[in-house]
C-alpha cells in the first residue's frame, strides 16, 4: 500500500504536469534562391517530429529542404501542411512524401489545385521555364478539412490549422498556429520588407487578384492576438507590425498601378509586344514608391493580374 505522504507528492506531481506548459519546440526555416521565388517553407521540431508548412516550386527544392530538415534534425518528418494554391507551395509535394509525411490543405486549397496547376504549367512551359517532361507533376493532397484542424502530434504539442473567411494573396487561405511559440505561419499573405506577387488566385483559368479580400485577410490575423507572423517571403514581424505594413503596400501599390494603366491609351499593350517594356516601367515606378523593399522582380512577372484587374 503506498504511505499518504507519497500519495499526496504523488497527486501534486501529477497536478503540476497538467498545469505545465507546453513545450516550445523550435522553428526552422529553409529560403529557395530565386529560381524558387525566394520562397519560404517554415518547419517545426516538436522533438519527436517534424511538420513542414508548403512544400517549394520544384522537387529538387523539396528535397533540398529535406536535406535542410536532416541537417537539423532526426525527428520524422510527420506532416506538410499547405498554406495556399501557388504551385510554390505544392508542387514540391512529392519528395516530402516519399520522406515520410502526410499532405494537409484545406478542401479549398485540394479543389483548386488542380486548375492552378494546369495554367501555371501551361504558362511555364509557353514561356520556356520548363518542358512537358521537366514541369512538376500535379500535387496530391492525402488529408482534407474544412475549416479548422487540430494536427494529430505526439506528447503535448499543438498546431492549430484555420481558413480564413476572406482570400489573400490567392483564393483561399489557411494559417498556421503555434501557441507554444507564439507563431502564426500565413504563407504569401504577408511579404515583410519584400514587394509582393500580385497576380491574384486563379480562378476558371484566370488571375483574379482582389486586394480588398487581401486586406480582409489580413485583419483576422489580429484574432490570434500577440504573435509573431511568418511569411513566405521576407523578415517575420509582430503581428500588428506585418498587418499595417501590408495593408499600407497594398493601398501603395494599387496607386502605383492605377496610376501607370490610366497613363496608356491602349489596355491590349499590356498583353501585345509591348508588354514586357510595361511591366518593367511599373517594377521601377514600385522601386521608386517602395526603396526599402526587396525582391522586385516578383513585380515584374506578378504584376500582370492587378494590371489586366485595373485596365477593365
Amino acid at each position: 500500500m503506498q504511505r499518504p505522504a507519497l500519495a499526496l507528492a504523488a497527486v501534486l506531481c501529477c497536478a503540476a504536469a497538467c498545469d505545465a506548459p507546453e513545450a516550445a519546440g523550435i522553428l526552422h526555416t529553409f529560403t529557395s534562391d530565386a529560381a524558387g521565388f525566394d520562397t519560404h517553407s517554415f518547419y517545426y521540431d516538436t522533438g519527436r517530429e517534424v511538420v513542414v508548412f508548403d512544400a517549394q516550386f520544384t522537387e529538387p527544392l523539396a528535397e533540398a529542404l529535406v536535406d535542410d530538415i536532416r541537417a537539423h534534425t532526426d525527428s520524422p518528418i510527420r506532416y506538410v501542411v499547405i498554406t495556399h494554391p501557388n504551385p510554390d507551395k505544392f508542387n514540391g509535394v512529392g519528395p516530402l512524401r516519399a520522406a515520410g509525411a502526410t499532405i494537409v490543405a484545406s478542401d479549398a486549397t485540394a479543389a483548386a489545385i488542380p486548375g492552378v496547376h494546369a495554367y501555371k504549367r501551361a504558362a511555364f512551359i509557353a514561356n520556356g521555364t520548363f518542358t512537358e517532361d521537366t514541369y512538376p507533376p500535379e500535387a496530391t493532397v492525402d488529408r482534407t478539412f474544412a475549416d479548422t484542424l487540430q494536427l494529430d502530434l505526439l506528447g503535448d504539442a499543438t498546431i492549430e490549422l484555420q481558413v480564413l473567411a476572406n482570400s489573400g494573396v490567392s483564393s483561399t487561405q489557411t494559417v498556421a498556429h503555434i501557441p507554444a511559440i507564439d507563431a502564426l505561419i500565413v504563407g504569401d499573405l504577408v511579404h515583410h520588407d519584400v514587394h509582393a506577387w500580385l497576380e491574384g488566385g486563379i480562378v476558371d483559368g484566370a488571375p483574379r487578384p482582389d486586394l480588398t479580400a487581401w486586406s480582409a485577410a489580413l485583419d483576422e490575423l489580429r484574432a490570434w492576438g500577440d504573435v509573431t507572423v511568418h511569411g513566405g517571403r521576407g523578415a517575420s514581424a509582430p503581428v500588428e507590425l506585418a498587418v499595417t505594413a501590408q495593408q499600407d503596400y497594398l493601398r501603395g501599390i494599387d496607386e502605383v498601378v492605377r496610376d501607370y494603366v490610366a497613363g496608356v491609351d491602349d489596355p491590349d499593350a499590356f498583353t501585345g509586344d509591348a508588354a514586357a517594356g510595361h511591366y518593367a516601367a511599373i517594377t521601377e515606378a514600385a522601386r521608386a514608391a517602395f526603396p526599402q523593399r526587396g525582391l522586385d522582380y516578383l513585380i515584374t512577372y506578378g504584376v500582370y493580374g492587378l494590371v489586366a484587374s485595373r485596365s477593365e
